[in-house]
Parts: C-alpha cells; structure tokens; sequence
C-alpha cells in the first residue's frame, strides 16, 4: 500500500502510544451516540411530564371555574323587553330529579308571571306521566298563580303526549291546546313490580329475610306474595286513583263530558279528547301566542341546567361511552378466540 501522503512511498504503520485505533473510534462514537438518543428522550419524558401535569392544573381549574359558575347560574331563558309570550317546556318524566321536576317548573313559572312583559303563559307538555307528588305540586302552583295574576292567563299546549302526570300538570290551566294526532288521557294509577319466587326456586336459592314490622317486607320481591298487603297496595292506588279524577273534574269542569271508560287509564287522540272535553281546542305554540294571547313574540323560561350539571352529564356520558366500549371489545376478542381455538366438551 502506498503512502497517500507522499506518492510512492508505502505507507509506514503508527505505532506510538497516543495513536488510536479505528476500533477505538467506533467504541466513542457508538458511545456518544448513546450518550445524546439517551440525553434526547430524558427530555422528551421531561417535557412530556411537565405537560401533563400543567394540563391537569389547567383541568382542576377548568372544573373549580365550572362548579362556581354552576352554583350561579342555573340561568331562566331570558326576561322580555316587549310584550311577549311566555313559554316553558315540561319536557319527559316528571320527577324530582328530572328537567321536568316541581323545583324547576314552579321556578320558571314564578319567574314568567313576574316579569311586567309577559301577556300570556304557555306550558308546552310533551309528557307520558310521572310522579303524582311532583305533578300535585306544579298543579297547585299553577292554580296560585292564576289566582294571582288574573289577567295573565295560562295555556297547556300538547305536542305528541300529555299523559298520566302530564296531563294532571295540564288540567290546572285556562284552556288545553292539542295537536289532532297527540295522545292525551291516561287518567290512573299503576304500581308495579317483580316476582323472582319462581326463579329462586328452579335456582335453589333461599330467601331470608329478617323485619321489625310485619309489614317492612312490604312487597318484597323475592318473597311470595302477601294477599294482605295486596290488597293495601290496591287500596292505596285506588285513594290516588281517585285524587286524580277528583284533580281533573275539578280542573276541567262542566267541558268534561265523562263516559265510563274516562278514567280507567286509556288514552286518547287530540282530536277525540277535545270532543270528550279532556282538551279544548286544536292548535300549536304560535297560534296561542298569535291568536289567543295576541303576543307573537315568545320568550323561553325554561330552566336549563347549570354548568356543572352539564359538565357532570357529560362526564358520566363519556365513562359509559368507554366502559360500554371496553365490555363489547372485550366481548367479542373472547367470543372470536373462542371459535378460533378448538374445544373438547
């Protein structure tokens, strides 16, 4: 081999202590290398981790924000600077924790009545029923505040339902106005239940039950059937049966025309329950605004949820969401290993 250095010359092997070998060359630089991936991902982790923990902080404070502004502003819809229509929505299941409950209700219609603009009130009930005690509640309201404020008057219109505890929120107002096709009525009562004695039995599963009281067990579901406490439970039913009917005759008056079948539970369309007087005319929001209570213009009382109602719906949406998710995946890796891996039975 020649010496690149001086042409000619073969090249001369350096053998002084300081020399380094190639060998030696690749070892430093597979080191530093190591050294900078290394020096390179502690900093990715750091930064990683400064971000998480910043966005945490940003979230804690996001959701502090929330519940401060939820306990503030569970808002009412809005107070009319003109004459206007005032509405509120009983919207599903009418029950103490629902959007539908007494709390809710009474608090819109308090607010609607006392602002100086409001001409008319509609509730817009789109309702199968729900709890007696809530209903009786904004049915009470709704009589004091027609006492009240006899000139503002107050108006149910139906959209597809109004039945059960809707439709004894309904007979507390002025007049009741129904699509031809919506389905009111539903004047009864139910309480119902399940038996399982039968199930246990083929289980071999014994029940045992300790009460104080021969009648704590009050229908127990997994215990036999009590002919007594039958017959309370429909004694019971049969007393609100009656407060109901006594609630719509009173709410209803001379329009009622009562046959037979009236109050047994069944239900009827808009336009047969204006003919039998369960309601009194055809017509929707706009009309009533427009031509009964003469104030186009409608303004939304409806309580809404506060922020961190929302947030909390939310939330709990998004975990169901994922365990949902999480159980069908889970399902269906078991149910395909299942079919792929040969069995003996």
């Amino acid at each position: 081999m020649e010496n690149p250095t001086v042409p000619g010359k073969p090249a001369e092997a350096d053998n002084s202590p300081d020399a380094v070998t190639p060998a030696q060359t690749r070892w430093e630089r597979s080191v530093l290398e190591t050294l900078m991936v290394e020096t390179l991902a502690e900093q990715k982790r750091t930064r990683r981790w400064r971000a998480t923990v910043s966005l945490l902080w940003l979230s804690f404070f996001a959701l502090i924000l929330l519940l401060i502004l939820g306990a503030t502003a569970g808002r009412q819809a809005g107070t009319g600077l003109e004459r206007h229509t005032a509405l509120i929505d009983v919207k599903g299941v009418i029950a103490a924790e629902s959007k539908a409950s007494a709390d809710k209700i009474i608090s819109a219609l308090q607010a609607a009545y006392k602002d100086k603009n409001t001409q008319g009130v509609v509730l817009r009930i789109d309702s199968p029923g729900g709890s007696p005690v809530q209903s009786g509640y904004i049915n009470d309201e709704m009589k004091r505040l027609r006492a009240l404020h006899k000139d503002i008057p107050l108006y149910v219109v139906v959209q597809d339902i109004c039945a059960s505890g809707g439709y004894y929120v309904a007979v507390a107002a002025d007049k009741i106005y129904v699509n031809k096709a919506s389905i009111v009525g539903s004047v009864g009562v139910l309480m119902d239940g399940f038996g399982f004695t039968g199930a246990m039995d083929k289980l071999g599963v014994e029940r045992r039950l300790v009460t104080a009281g021969s009648n704590k067990g009050f229908l127990d579901p997994f215990s036999p059937v009590n002919p007594e406490q039958q017959k309370f439970a429909q004694q019971m039913v049969t007393e609100i049966h009656e407060q109901f009917i006594k609630v719509v005759r009173e709410g209803r008056g001379k329009r009622l025309k009562e046959t037979p079948e009236m109050f047994s539970g069944l239900v009827w369309s808009g336009e047969k329950s204006v003919a039998l007087g369960l309601a009194d005319a055809i017509g929707g929001l706009d009309y009533v605004a427009r031509e009964v209570i003469k104030a186009e213009t409608i303004v939304d009382y409806t309580p809404e949820d506060s922020l961190s109602e929302q947030f909390a719906r939310r939330i709990g949406a998004s975990v169901g969401a994922v365990a949902s998710d999480a159980l069908w995946q889970s399902l269906a890796t078991r149910l395909l290993s299942e079919r792929a891996t040969p069995t003996v039975r």
